[in-house]
């Protein structure tokens, strides 16, 4: 039980996760100890109480559950704060452990999304500010909540956070994760949700989709071949969402699966190896 009124640091990730249940019953408030850079952080605190992350009001489920994300570069703790439906404060500090970053190289890229021409600046502009206002709102759904699956099975050719290198041309560090697939391999939710976002030619990204799991938590889906959604489209853990491709900057068919939590980046990776 956490005790009220102090900056608090709780068990073990995995001893938290083994009493959320039964200390929910009991008001207390539950967070892992420590998670990683990237991760997507689930919280138990009492119902009814207003929490903050970041400068973020956190929303709570009925059942007293939360979700925030930790980014890449963020340094630790991550401190929390909770008003209990009392009025009672706790502060929960959660320990972030650094990651290492690698460099990845990535080569035979089509040179035009590597250095876009200056006459598509404007077009990558509008259209990375259509991605943004997307996942600028969420819904109360709580997909976030379930044990996400994998979209497609397949090699991970890519990992999130590592510096890439394309064509020799120093980018921006990957915001997701990448797996091998041969063209017009179906894509599945990974968790339930609404998708706010459908795309079929987005000139870095390709055919792209965007899935809001709720509470901020959303998927991205890029380098389509094929979209089998459309916006507004609720969809259920394991529903086709579209086909795997190579369009906008890829080298090759594969999916690019990126989650967000509003607009700091997450692993999927971390999500999918979350304690059940």
């Amino acid at each position: 039980m956490v005790r009220l009124g102090l900056v608090l640091m709780l068990a073990p990730a995995a001893a938290a996760a083994g009493r959320v249940a039964s200390a929910a019953g009991l008001g207390a408030t539950v967070f892992p100890a420590s998670v990683q850079q990237g991760a997507m952080v689930i919280g138990k605190v009492p119902a009814g109480s207003r929490v903050t992350y970041a400068g973020r009001a956190l929303r709570v489920t009925p059942y007293g559950s939360v979700v925030f994300g930790v980014a890449r570069d963020a340094s630790g703790p991550a401190v929390v704060n909770v008003v209990r439906p009392d009025g009672n404060q706790e502060h929960v500090n959660v320990a972030i452990v650094a990651r290492d970053w690698p460099t990845e190289h990535v080569r035979g890229v089509p040179p035009r999304t590597v250095s876009p021409p200056a006459a598509v600046a404007a077009r990558i502009r509008r259209e990375q500010e259509a991605v943004s206002a997307a996942r600028a709102a969420s819904d109360d759904g709580t997909g976030f909540a379930e044990h996400f699956i994998w979209p497609v099975k397949g090699r991970i050719s890519g990992r999130f956070g590592r510096h890439r290198v394309y064509n020799g041309t120093p980018g921006a560090a990957h915001s997701g994760m990448d797996i091998a697939a041969p063209q017009g391999t179906r894509v599945l939710a990974p968790a339930s949700g609404r998708v706010v976002f459908a795309e079929p030619d987005l000139y870095l990204s390709g055919g792209t989709i965007l899935i809001d799991h709720g509470y901020g938590i959303g998927s991205n889906f890029l380098h389509l071949s094929q979209l089998d959604v459309a916006v507004g489209k609720r969809v259920r853990q394991g529903d086709v969402i579209g086909r795997v491709g190579a369009t906008g900057r890829a080298t090759g068919p594969h999916l690019h699966w990126g989650m967000t939590w509003f607009d700091t980046r997450i692993d999927p990776l971390l999500v999918l190896e979350r304690l059940r």
